[in-house]
């Protein structure tokens, strides 16, 4: 068995505006793995500024993993623990390997039969910019969409106020993300703010770290409150169930890429599970590569709520899919 790896940079076709400011393009590695004729390929995707393997060391650790291929699967998770994207990267190309064509999760969904829902997501701007994508996204057909807030509460307050004079609960669920955006005692008025207008939850409300505060918004919360970037960086088992049993949120949001793979995001739901605490997936600017096998591992997970995947539509320079959006439905084409 070999591996060798290939940087990617992917090119935003209008700059996006995140919690962290305006991405031109993004970063990303392609890795494959050969064993005679056949070949496996995987997205090792860090995103710098947020992934918790972002360090100057990653394309040193990328390089060990090519050279140390041949180690068994529990030797190499233990040595990656700390790289959680680069261990997606693994997963992605040994299960590739094993099934050969765009394949990692074969199913229902790779049969082309069946559909995953996903959420609408609206990118940070100015309102116009959000309007005309909330617009284009109900003209779509979609019923679920997410907007990013935290940046101008006001505005985004006015536009959410607008939405659903419009579209009652019933009709559109509306999820708000603000990036830990929030102070705690503005977090309090925000989350009566967002259930007078019956809003789905809202993701990372106030800045990751602060359990016990996070805590005392959860308990009290008007609005279901979804942990995301609290997630990233807690590696060992008791330390997730941890944060779980003090914070008790009342979601969690599972990015593969940051939170370990798809064997970190299995331990994440399992123990979310056993203190009836719901969750679902979403992608983090991933390449066509990465996206396909997380939306593939997702319709596995049979979570019927509408999921964060992203579309592969972002980048003028991405690589083909099979995965093809027809309103708020993602199939795979056969």
């Amino acid at each position: 068995m070999k591996a060798e790896y290939s940087k990617y940079l992917l090119q935003f076709k209008r700059p996006s505006g995140t919690s962290r400011g305006v991405l031109l393009d993004k970063e990303t590695f392609i890795l494959e793995i050969s064993e005679g004729e056949k070949k496996g390929i995987g997205e090792c995707a860090v995103f710098r500024g947020l992934s918790f393997d972002d360090r100057p060391d990653y394309e040193e650790k990328l390089q060990w993993l090519c050279e140390n291929i041949q180690q068994d699967y529990e030797f190499l998770k233990k040595e990656l623990k700390e790289f959680p994207s680069i261990w997606l990267g693994y997963e992605q190309a040994v299960l590739n390997l094993k099934h050969g064509e765009n394949l990692y999760f074969p199913s229902e969904f790779t049969n082309g039969q069946t559909p995953i829902i996903i959420n609408g997501l609206i990118w940070m701007g100015d309102i116009g910019y959000m309007e005309e994508q909330i617009h284009e996204k109900l003209e779509k057909g979609f019923h679920c969409i997410k907007l990013k807030i935290g940046v101008d509460w006001k505005s985004e307050h006015e536009v959410l106020q607008k939405l659903r004079e419009k579209f009652s609960k019933d009709q559109l669920e509306l999820r708000v993300d603000a990036n830990g955006g929030f102070n705690k005692e503005d977090a309090k008025i925000v989350l009566q703010q967002l259930a007078d207008l019956s809003i789905h939850s809202i993701e990372q409300p106030i800045k990751a770290g602060n359990w016990h505060d996070m805590a005392e918004l959860c308990v009290q919360t008007p609005t279901p409150i979804a942990l995301d970037e609290e997630l990233i960086g807690i590696i060992d088992c008791n330390e997730k169930k941890k944060l779980l049993e003090t914070i008790q949120p009342q979601y969690i949001i599972l990015k593969p890429s940051l939170v370990g793979g798809f064997t970190g995001s299995d331990e994440w739901i399992s123990l979310a599970q056993e203190q009836n605490i719901g969750w679902w997936i979403t992608s983090a600017l991933e390449s066509n590569i990465g996206l396909n096998a997380i939306a593939q591992y997702t319709f596995t997970k049979n979570n019927k709520m509408p999921q964060g995947l992203g579309t592969g539509n972002l980048f003028t320079n991405n690589f083909d899919s099979r995965l093809d959006l027809q309103g708020e439905r993602l199939f795979f084409k056969r």
